[in-house]
């Protein structure tokens, strides 16, 4: 099942960390997906399983209501187990190709990428797309590796699958990252982050369609 460029658009990762205190994240998740969030990835490295899982059933509630694709971030047993739209993989995480072995044919597969070499690699596995960055300095992922953008747009020219910037993007510099070949932005700081978390999200999402819609 291929993904569609219109679903990467403006593709929000989850970060309870950028919320304002108190806030619950299906609250900031709901806020988003009515601004025009295009796709939603969970993302936790603190929660017990029990606890992620029972995050995770929530929030895809929200997406599928709101006819919005809900990826896992690294955790292909839970994503398999309650039916999750697919998985994101990183370098350090478990390989594609096995991966893709695991969830089948029916399920999204995303791969971060750094290289043109992770790239083609994860291309070759069944990747669907990709998830290239950090594409500008990041606050939220203390070991990220930054991608200048020309390699973006080597990566971009030598798939055939779609890609994804993500690292540090607001909607102040997400303009440097036109012409670069991407189907759109993955952000947390700039939705979660924000006081006014629909209003942001429609002022990225609006942009965006300007920038990258093919």
């Amino acid at each position: 099942m291929n993904i569609k460029n219109e679903d990467l658009l403006l593709y929000a990762v989850t970060d309870r960390h950028w919320l304002a205190e108190g806030e619950p994240l299906p609250h900031a998740v709901r806020q988003a997906l009515e601004g025009g969030t295009t796709l939603v990835q969970i993302r936790e490295k603190t929660l017990d399983e029990a606890a992620f899982e029972a995050e995770a059933l929530e929030l895809q509630a929200l997406c599928r209501k709101y006819h919005v694709p809900f990826i896992v971030n690294d955790n292909v047993e839970l994503a398999l187990r309650i039916g999750a739209d697919g998985v994101h993989v990183g370098q350090e995480d478990m390989e594609a190709g096995q991966v893709r072995e695991l969830i089948g044919p029916d399920r999204f597969l995303g791969v971060s990428a750094q290289t043109v070499e992770d790239a083609l690699r994860a291309e070759a596995a069944g990747a669907d797309y990709l998830g290239v960055g950090a594409v500008f300095p990041t606050g939220s992922k203390d070991d990220a590796v930054e991608v200048p953008h020309d390699v973006l747009r080597a990566i971009c020219n030598a798939v055939s699958i779609p890609v994804v910037a993500i690292g540090g993007i607001t909607y102040e510099n997400m303009d440097q990252l036109a012409g670069s070949g991407i189907a759109g932005i993955s952000v947390i700081s700039a939705i979660f982050g924000q006081k006014n978390i629909t209003d942001a999200t429609r002022k990225l999402y609006e942009k965006a369609v300007k920038l990258f819609r093919i």
